[in-house]
C-alpha cells in the first residue's frame, strides 16, 4: 500500500524474532510531522512508552519512529531505558534526524533485554521507500496477517493506517499499536482532542483477552503535504481508518474463528453505550458460546447487567444475527437455525437500552482452545 506524500518506511530483519522474519520497521517523515500520541495506561509501561510520553510533553512535530517486534524491552530496569534510548540514536542516525524526533516502540516478550546490537548490525539493510507493506509485517508478534487501511479525501490527500495486535489485547487507550498517517494538514490545536475522540470510540472498544498490555499506543501524524483539506471529512476519514483497524485487530484475535460485534443504541449517553458493548465483547462467557455456536442470550444479559450502564430489564432489547432473542423478557426463537446462523465468520449483536441517545460499538472474538494453545506455550 502507497504511503501518503511526506512519508517512507522500510524493514529488515534483526534477528530478535527466533523464526527470522522481519523484525524492525522505520518511518521518516519529511519535514516534520504534527502528531497526537496516546499510550497504555499500564502502571508497568515498558521504556518506549516513559520516553514517548515525555517527548510528546515537549514536541509538537516527530520526523521518525522505530519499532522492533519480538522484544518488548519492558520490566528490563535501567538498561532498558538505556536500551530505548540507543535505539532512538540509532534510527535517528540512519533517518539523519536527532534522537529527540525519533518516536520509539516495542512489542514482544517482556523481562528480556532488548538485543540492541543486532539492530546496530542490521539497520543498514533497512530501505525507505513510498510503500507501508514491509513496516506493516516487521510489526507483527503472533499476528497471522499484516492490518492496514486507506481513505482517500476529496482533493487527492489520503489517510492510511496499520497496525498490529492480537493478543494482550484489552484497551485503557489503545492496546496494539496503531499508526494513523496523513499528507493533509491538519489543525495543531484540535489534534489531540479529536485524536482522543477517534481512538475512544474505536481501538479502546477492542477486547481478545481482558489483558492490557504494558506497551502499546495510538499514533496520528500529519506530514501537511497534500494541503489543507475539510475538517469533517478528514476526521469522518481518520475515524473510519481506525475503526477498520480496529476490526481487522479483533478479527485477528489470538485462536480466533470469528469475529464478535456488538452494537448498543437507546444508552443514557455514549460512554454508557461503549462500556455495554465493550462488557459484552469481553466477556469469557459470551466469547465461549459464540465459539459453540451457543445463542445463550443470557450470557449477553450479565455482561450488559455489571457493564454499569443503565437500563430497565423490562425495556431492553437483544438481537443476535437479525433475530430478535429478548425483548423485556424470553423471546420464542428457532435455536437450530440460530445456531447454524452463528457459523458464519462474524457473530453480531443488536442491543437496544431505551434509556437515551447514546451509541456505541465494540468488537471481539471467540475464545477457542488455540487461544490457550498460543499463550500456554509462548516462551517455551
Amino acid at each position: 500500500m502507497r504511503l501518503p506524500e511526506g512519508f517512507t518506511a522500510g524493514a529488515a530483519a534483526s534477528s530478535i524474532k527466533p523464526s527470522g522474519r522481519p523484525d524492525l520497521a522505520l518511518l521518516k517523515v519529511e519535514p516534520g510531522a504534527l502528531w497526537a500520541y496516546l499510550a497504555t495506561t499500564n502502571r508497568a509501561a515498558a521504556p518506549c512508552v516513559l520516553r514517548g510520553r515525555a517527548l510528546y510533553q515537549k514536541r509538537k512535530t516527530i520526523s521518525g519512529l522505530v519499532v522492533n517486534s519480538g522484544n518488548a524491552n519492558c520490566a528490563t530496569g535501567e538498561r532498558g531505558m538505556r536500551d530505548d534510548a540507543r535505539l532512538a540514536e540509532l534510527a535517528a542516525g540512519f533517518l539523519g534526524v536527532r534522537a529527540d524526533d525519533v518516536l520509539t516502540a516495542s512489542t514482544g516478550v517482556i523481562g528480556v533485554p532488548l538485543p540492541v546490537a543486532k539492530i546496530e548490525e542490521s539497520i543498514a539493510a533497512v530501505e525507505l521507500t513510498g510503500e507501508i507493506d514491509g513496516f506493516a509485517e516487521a510489526i507483527l508478534t503472533t499476528d497471522t496477517r499484516v492490518k492496514l487501511s486507506e481513505r482517500t479525501l476529496p482533493g487527492g490527500a489520503r489517510v492510511v493506517g496499520v497496525a498490529k495486535g492480537s493478543g494482550m489485547i484489552h484497551p485503557d487507550m489503545a492496546t496494539m499499536l496503531a499508526y494513523v498517517l496523513t499528507d493533509a494538514r491538519v489543525d495543531a490545536g484540535e489534534l489531540h482532542g479529536r485524536w482522543r475522540e477517534v481512538v475512544n470510540s474505536t481501538f479502546n472498544q477492542v477486547s481478545v483477552d481482558r489483558d492490557t498490555s504494558t506497551n502499546d499506543m495510538a499514533v496520528l501524524l500529519a506530514s501537511g503535504a497534500a494541503g489543507a483539506v475539510d475538517p469533517g471529512a478528514f476526521w469522518e476519514a481518520v475515524r473510519a481508518v481506525a475503526r477498520e483497524l480496529a476490526r481487522q485487530i479483533a478479527a485477528d484475535g489470538e485462536g480466533a474463528e470469528k469475529l464478535i460485534t456488538v452494537r448498543v443504541s437507546g444508552a443514557a449517553d455514549d460512554g454508557e453505550a461503549r462500556r455495554a458493548a465493550r462488557a459484552v465483547v469481553a466477556s469469557s462467557l459470551w466469547k465461549a458460546a459464540v465459539h459453540g455456536n451457543d445463542p445463550n442470550w443470557g450470557r449477553i444479559l450479565v455482561a450488559l447487567g455489571y457493564s454499569g450502564a443503565r437500563f430497565d430489564i423490562g425495556r431492553l432489547e437483544i438481537v443476535l444475527q437479525d433475530t430478535l432473542i429478548y425483548r423485556g423478557g424470553a423471546v420464542p426463537f428457532n435455536g437450530v437455525a440460530l445456531s447454524q446462523a452463528m457459523q458464519a465468520g462474524e457473530v453480531r449483536v443488536e442491543v437496544e437500552l431505551h434509556e437515551g441517545a447514546g451509541r456505541g460499538e465494540a468488537w471481539g472474538c471467540d475464545l477457542t482452545e488455540g487461544y490457550v494453545k498460543i499463550n500456554a506455550e509462548y516462551t517455551t
